[in-house]
């Protein structure tokens, strides 16, 4: 592997959604990632399914015997973060809590993924994406007007406000670990991650711009000017001209520049404005669309389906996604000087077990004598 990360050692207990994102992201981009979990030794490294376990090798063990728990000790003596997903306690019951760890490289940061954070009245009860953002406001004011809340699928709690900012806390961490020489405990929770991404909405709130009443404002499909459209063919195009000049040119697309129109941000006239505008749209086909406004700064773009996506010119010719045999995001962000890359496709768990081992030090008669201690499961 290469990659800006080159060199950082991370050991990922192995969980489900935000943690193994955050850890694909590390390895992606060249950090030397084992992600421990519940597997054989002996499987046969046939690609399995789930992307998110890319670019690792997966090491098979038993974290509740005592030969695994003592290996994954061993193994944080040279690691440089720890990243864990289970409820509070649960690595402590397990005898691999910060403080067992600590004792054997003050130096490492841990990296702890959970929805409701390590301490309050919620921390060990159970929930899903929905559930956290649910609690920091941020699927409340999802929806159109008189509409439930939308769930955004588990883009904002799981991978927006869990994976990235674990990445970035644990990276955070690890920078300031190297500037002292003493690692700490990253709390992350999703809750806290999505109130974050709500700071811009807090703002708007608080000058009295932004109304709570779901689909009134001008970002959540209050304003004509920025909304989703259908058309003629049953498919779909956004449009967010929010500036008035990307605003013109949306109305000269439409052929709308010889009438007299209400002014841009008259949010009495937006519902009539949109109604217009739904008409006009449902005239022609998407693609229709896509040809009129292509080269105009209007903000109007065709809505793709994750397959269409994936072979749309614009992410073709920036290789977004390696279209082959499995279609699937390339790594993000992009590196001048040390590019990341996929380092391997994901594998049945415990296929990397030998190969990880021994890349971190541990040798063939070690992992026979783990293996006959019952360290693999």
């Amino acid at each position: 592997m290469s990659g800006p990360l080159e060199g950082l050692k991370v050991l990922e207990l192995a969980g489900i959604g935000p943690s193994p994102y955050a850890c694909m992201l590390l390895a992606d981009l060249g950090a030397d990632v084992l992600r421990l979990e519940r597997g054989a030794a002996d499987a046969q490294a046939t690609a399995s399914w789930d992307l998110l376990n890319r670019s690792r090798p997966s090491v098979a063990i038993d974290l509740k015997s005592e030969a695994g728990r003592d290996l994954v000790l061993e193994l944080c003596e040279q690691a440089d973060v720890l990243i864990e997903g289970f409820r509070p306690g649960v690595t402590e019951r397990l005898g691999l809590g910060p403080d067992d760890v600590r004792s054997r490289n003050s130096r490492l940061v841990y990296g702890r993924m959970t929805g409701y954070g390590q301490t309050g009245p919620l921390a060990q009860r159970a929930g899903h994406d929905i559930n956290y953002i649910a609690v920091s406001g941020a699927l409340w004011p999802l929806g159109r007007e008189g509409e439930r809340p939308t769930p955004p699928m588990n883009l904002v709690g799981d991978f927006g406000g869990g994976a990235l900012f674990l990445a970035f806390g644990v990276l955070a961490a690890v920078i300031s670990a190297r500037a002292t020489g003493e690692g700490q405990v990253v709390d992350v929770a999703m809750v806290d991650g999505s109130a974050s991404m709500l700071a811009m909405t807090h703002a708007l709130l608080n000058s009295g711009f932004w109304h709570e009443e779901r689909g009134v404002n001008i970002l959540d499909t209050g304003a004509h000017f920025y909304e989703v459209y259908e058309t003629s063919d049953h498919k779909y195009v956004a449009v967010g001209a929010i500036e008035a000049k990307f605003y013109a040119q949306l109305l000269k697309g439409l052929g709308l520049t010889d009438e007299t129109l209400p002014e841009q941000m008259d949010r009495a006239k937006w519902p009539e404005m949109k109604a217009r505008l739904s008409s006009i749209f449902a005239t022609r086909t998407r693609d229709e669309w896509t040809e009129v406004f292509g080269a105009d700064d209007a903000c109007v773009t065709p809505v793709l389906t994750p397959r269409e996506a994936a072979r749309h010119p614009y992410n073709t010719e920036r290789d977004v996604f390696g279209v082959g045999d499995v279609i699937q995001p390339q790594p993000a962000p992009r590196f001048s000087r040390t590019p990341g890359a996929i380092g391997r496709p994901p594998a049945a768990p415990g296929s990397g077990t030998r190969e990880g081992l021994t890349s971190w030090g541990i040798s063939d008669e070690r992992q026979a004598a783990l293996r006959k201690a019952g360290a693999f499961g």
